[in-house]
This record gives C-alpha cells, structure tokens and sequence, in this order.
C-alpha cells in the first residue's frame, strides 16, 4: 500500500501476524449482553501486529468481550493488510463477510466501499454508543462519506480507535552541541537550518523515493493554507489551484531547502526506511515524519535524547484518525459487532493503546502512565483542540502518491522547475477530481 500512511509500515508487521495471543489484560467486566443468544458467532478480522499498540488493545477487548457475552463464540483472523485490501470488494460482497473488521480509511478504500453499498451505514449505532461525542471534528471526517463515497460526508461507515500526525523529530544533543534551542517561529526553524549547514551538517533526514519527501511539501503548502483549501483540496469543495499561493509556495521553497543544502543531493533515491535509519544512527538532527516512529525510535535510539515539536508557523498538521472498525452490510450478527467496537472505546482499552506507543482517540490523559508516550499524545490533542489534522496528500486520487513521488523526484533532480511539477501534479489531480464538481 503505497501511502502518506502509517499503514505502509505497520502492514509489513502485520502481514506476518498470522495469530495473536490473548492477553491476560482485560478491561471492566461486566454481566452477558441481553442481546447475544447462545451459539452466537462474532467473525473479527484485523491486521495489527502482535505486539503492536493496537494489537494488544484488540486483544484485551476481545477478552472483555468474551467475559460479558460467554455464550457468544469470537472467531477472530489476522489478515495482512494487503490480504484485506486486494479481496475487500469481494470477499464483502459474499456470505463470507465478517461481522467487523478493520479498514482503511479514505476515498479509495472504506469510501469506495461505502459507495458500493458493501458497510453498514452506522448512524443509529453511533448515536445510541455516543462514539461522536469522543471524536474530534477532523477525526470524524475520516469516518463519515457521502454516497459516492466523498469522506466527510454525512453518513458514518466506520470507526477509529487511534490517530496519527506528523511533526518534528530533532535530536536533542546535536542541538545542543550546536548551541540551538527549538524554534517556535519559522523563521528561527530556517536559522536552525542554516546553523546546522553552516557547521557540515545536512539538518532534514529525507526521502524522494518514498512518502517522507511528500510530507514536507504537503506540510509546507498547510502552513499557507486554512481549513477551506484543505476541504477544496481533499474533499473536492471547490477546484484547486496549483498555480496558486499555498502549493507554489511548497514546490518553491521545497528545492530552496534542496538548493540551500538542507536536504541531501541523492535525496531522489532514499527511502523512507533509509531516512529513519539515518536519523536514528545521528547522521541527521531533524526527520519531519510521522508518529509511527515514535515507538522504534523510543526502542532504538540509545545515543541521544529524541524530542519532538510542532512544524513552525503552521496551524495545520498532516494526520488523521487511524484505520477504521466497519461492519459490513453482509455481517451476521452486527449487533454484536457494534458491542466490540464500543468496548475499543472504553478508556481502559484506548489507555492501553496510549501506554504502548500508540494515539489513542478518546483515552483520558490521567490514565496514560508512561511518560514518553504521554508527550505524543499530548502533542496529538494539542493539535485535535484546534482542529488541525489536515490528512494527507496523495488521499485525493487512488494514483496520487505515484504521482508526487515521481514529480518531487524530478524536482529533486533539478530535471523539473517548480512550475513543471505543480502542472503535472495539476492535471493529474484534476482528471480525478473534476467528476466530483458541479
């Protein structure tokens, strides 16, 4: 899955998942549901990894679960992401569905799905549970499609338990060997740049290759945006001009920094693997990334102190909810389904997804105890309290990201300007998004 995601990574973990063990971790218990009936099945599909932080969560709410419906028989299967993915329409489309499962979240996957009448439409289980009210806007964006399968619709098809931004990783000895404090305007971020450069020091651990590239210039665009050019842009509201302020802006200042020196000359042929390597070996002091590095980061940097802060200048943050819990429309016994999800959104549940290094959606600060994990997740509400999350770019067509891969590449090779880049992406872009204006 090629995306401006966690799920590229986690994928990979979770594809080799085929069991998961079940957890002596278990939340409230409580009495049997009234609803379940003896000889009940509930068929749960995800394709989280063992030990990941939503792994482990899953595991002790299907042990919740199993103690407040014992007559009720949890079948659960691991899946690979891209086992999912490349079988979802049809496999839904059978008798074989299972009665939840997780999905990604977007116009391609869980929209398209939406659209072609394969999730159940959840708005009465949504105000029965009251899941909205424990989701910020921006959040729920992601979960809710309109019925040609637009996210931000008016029709909620899923459910997210977690989240994901990106921000600013720095390596805190490196800044202090050079007598740099964080920057909190823009301004001072390019002089920490130009410190580093001017020391030997190429400052962005980067890739071309892969997504991490696509980030930047998309986060650069944000920090001349506002909520409606990002509805323009992800939800198709209005045409998108890609001569315009915002994206000429990104594409400009993006070969600036490869011009300026502060991003690798090869930076074409890196990937993203190489970039978070780098970082973590100290040969970069900044990675503009993603929160799914925060926990290998924590695990694999031993020779200086990692910290984190919030791109300069900018109200706005690449992120989104997590994948999503959907039911689909050919579930068996979806009530049971929408107990499961409701048991994901128990405090006790989400906690454990905010202690193993995950971004839990609706956990109480109060109850996260590990203290590095508390920073993310504390910079992750910070930017949900002002409806920040932007989501990400190559959400608009299902060929997007191979398109700003390329294109980036090209700019990063000096074989495109600026302008080549932006009309390239334009009309790639509006061949997609242009059936959706009226």
């Amino acid at each position: 899955m090629a995306r401006f995601t966690r799920t590229t990574q986690r994928a990979l973990v979770a594809a080799s998942a085929m069991t998961v063990a079940a957890l002596a971790l278990a939340g409230c218990s409580g009495s049997g549901s009234s609803d379940a009936e003896s000889g009940d099945t509930l068929v749960l599909w995800h394709y989280e990894g063992e030990d990941s932080a939503m792994g482990k969560a899953w595991d002790a709410a299907i042990e919740t679960f199993k103690e407040e419906n014992p007559d009720v028989t949890v079948e659960f299967e691991a899946k690979g992401f891209e086992q999912i993915r490349s079988t979802a329409s049809q496999v839904l489309n059978s008798d074989e569905a299972p009665d939840v499962m997780e999905y990604n979240k977007g116009n391609a996957t869980a929209g398209l799905l939406a659209s072609q009448g394969l999730l159940t439409d959840l708005n009465d289980a949504v105000a029965e549970y009251g899941w909205g009210d424990l989701l910020a806007p921006a959040l729920q964006t992601t979960a809710k499609y309109s019925p040609d399968g637009v996210m931000g619709g008016d029709t909620w098809y899923g459910i997210p338990n977690y989240g994901e931004f990106v921000t600013v990783f720095y390596n805190e000895d490196m800044f202090a060997d050079a007598g740099l404090e964080v920057p909190t305007t823009y301004d001072e971020f390019i002089d920490v740049l130009d410190a580093f450069v001017a020391e030997g020091i190429t400052p962005l651990a980067e890739a071309g290759a892969e997504y991490p590239l696509g980030q930047l210039w998309y986060q650069l665009a944000l920090s001349q945006a506002d909520r409606q050019w990002v509805d323009d842009y992800q939800l198709y509201a209005n045409p998108v001009d890609w001569q315009g302020e915002q994206i000429s802006y990104a594409t400009e200042t993006l070969k600036q920094y490869i011009d300026a020196g502060y991003i690798s000359a090869d930076v074409a042929g890196m990937k993203a693997e190489d970039a978070g390597t780098a970082f973590i070996a100290g040969q970069y002091p900044i990675f503009v990334s993603g929160s799914w590095w925060y926990g290998r980061f924590l695990s694999e940097i031993s020779d200086f102190q990692l910290g984190l802060f919030p791109f300069p200048g900018s109200d706005l943050s690449l992120g989104s909810s997590g994948n999503l819990w959907v039911v689909p429309e050919n579930a068996k016994n979806k009530e049971l389904a929408y107990e499961f999800i409701d048991i994901t959104m128990r405090p006790e549940i989400q906690a454990i997804i905010g202690n193993n290094g995950g971004l839990p959606v609706a956990a109480n600060e109060s109850d996260i105890t590990d203290e590095a994990s508390l920073q993310l997740i504390s910079a992750f509400n910070a930017i949900n309290a002002q409806d920040g999350l932007a989501f990400y770019p190559d959400w608009p067509t299902p060929t997007f990201y191979d398109a700003i891969v390329a294109n980036l590449q090209e700019l990063a090779n000096g074989t495109a300007t600026p302008e080549q880049v932006q009309t390239s992406l334009g009309d790639e872009y509006d061949s997609y998004a242009s059936q959706y204006w009226e």
